[in-house]
């Protein structure tokens, strides 16, 4: 079961880097981000919310290691992190941020928790 558990999260972790990488203009519009006078917003949301999380989550799948999956975890821990303090200090509108923060947070605990004790 937890190797299935630890796939699907890769696997999410590619789908959601996909929008990002082949969809930047919606991926933007979903985060209630704005385009200014240049494309280079869309370069950073094919960089940083695409590309480096299809090829992270490829990297755990092509590695298949406890350890690869518990960082992917400790990524995730950031990224709620990151959420839930700007809950605090940015006003964000609260149901969108606290349920992607949610699942940040659900996938960094599941993949840590499963998988740390099994990398030793």
């Amino acid at each position: 079961m937890t190797t299935a558990l630890n796939v699907i999260a890769a696997l999410l972790t590619i789908s959601f880097g996909l929008f990002g990488f082949l969809a930047p203009a919606f991926t933007a519009s979903s985060l209630d981000l704005a385009p200014t006078d240049s494309n280079m917003g869309l370069s950073e949301m094919r960089a940083s919310v695409g590309g480096l999380f299809v090829v992270t989550g490829a990297a755990v799948l092509w590695l298949n290691n406890p350890m690869a999956y518990a960082m992917l975890g400790v990524v995730y821990a950031g990224a709620a992190l990151g959420r839930f303090v700007s809950v605090v200090l940015d006003n964000p509108p609260l149901v969108k941020a606290v349920t992607f923060g949610g699942i940040e947070l659900a996938l960094a605990l599941w993949l840590i928790m499963a998988n740390i004790n099994r990398a030793t």
